[in-house]
């Protein structure tokens, strides 16, 4: 099942929380090395994320103006 942009948008900021407050980004166990996600990575994919969420809500960075001519 192929998630929405707004779940994965908040998969990815829980992800970013949990490397800001307390998790490691690697770590080594018995000479082997482990790497989590690139916080630099998830970052990029956040403000992706953002953007497409806002779009689909119809908050994109373009908008149709209604203009009117004054009434003389």
């Amino acid at each position: 099942m192929a998630l929405s942009a707004e779940q994965e948008l908040t998969l990815v900021q829980d992800a970013i929380q949990a490397l800001l407050y307390g998790g490691h980004s690697s770590y080594s166990i018995g000479g082997r090395s482990v790497s989590k996600l690139d916080l630099n990575a998830l970052f990029t994919r956040e403000d992706l994320l953002l953007k497409r969420v806002a779009r689909e809500a119809g908050g994109g960075m373009f908008r149709l103006a209604k203009l009117t001519k004054p009434n003389d």
